[in-house]
This record gives C-alpha cells, structure tokens and sequence, in this order.
C-alpha cells in the first residue's frame, strides 16, 4: 500500500522511508525559480488581460530583458504562459495566462503567504546560525 506525505508518495525501505519521485526535477526547479515565481504574479494580477513585453518587464525590477525572455519562453513551453505575437509595425507581443497557468495560482498565493509570514524568523535564525558558526 502506497503511503503519501504532503501528496508526495513514498514507501518504507530498509533503512527508513524512500520518497518516490512524483514530478519531473525540471517541473519543480522552474517551479522554485525566482524569475518564474515573479513573472506569474505579474501575469495573475489581471490573469484574464494580456500584458505586453515591455509592461511586465517594468513590473518586476532588477530582471534582465534576457531573463524575462528566457522565463517567459520556459513558461510558454512548459504550457503555462501563451504568447500572442501580431504581426504590425512595430510588431508587438502580449502574454497570457493559459487555464494551466492559472491553476497554478492558488498554490502561489499559499507559497507567498507563507513566505509573507515567516521570513522575519528565517532571517533571524540565519543570523543565529552565522553568528554561531564565526
């Protein structure tokens, strides 16, 4: 009988519980991308609106015009973001997110709140921790 932790299955081996891999390592690297992470909340805030290149590069500051880039086309392939291109002079370029995209916004607000809540007590345990390793 299959046991889970959190959805994630795993079983009971020899030495103690195995966790079963449940989702492909680039699915949950892109996922804990800090760009990914950014370009979705922008995209959320209207998530039925499509944004223009240049109106999410503005949102997020400090990102690269080559980052963006990179992120939103991962986005695009991985089926979350669609990119709509129109073909005028200049040609312009807007980006949405797909119904995928958008059930992944549920599970982001949980991460970002928790995040919200608990990263005042993250940066003091890392202070403790590098105080007491000097």
């Amino acid at each position: 009988m299959s046991k889970t932790i959190h959805g994630r299955p795993y079983r009971e081996g020899l030495r103690g519980p195995v966790l079963t891999p449940c989702a492909p390592h680039s699915v949950l690297a892109r996922m804990g991308d800090k760009w990914t992470i950014l370009v979705m909340s922008i995209l959320a805030i209207s998530p039925e609106t499509s944004l223009r290149f240049s109106a999410i590069k503005n949102g997020i500051p400090r990102i690269s015009q080559r980052m963006l880039t990179l992120t939103l086309r991962n986005l695009e392939r991985d089926g979350l973001v669609k990119r709509h291109y129109y073909p005028e002079v200049p040609p312009r370029v807007e980006y949405v997110l797909t119904p995928v995209g958008k059930t992944m916004l549920p599970a982001l607000e949980g991460f970002t709140s928790w995040i919200r809540e608990n990263w005042q007590a993250i940066e003091r345990s890392r202070e403790q921790f590098d105080a007491a390793e000097t």
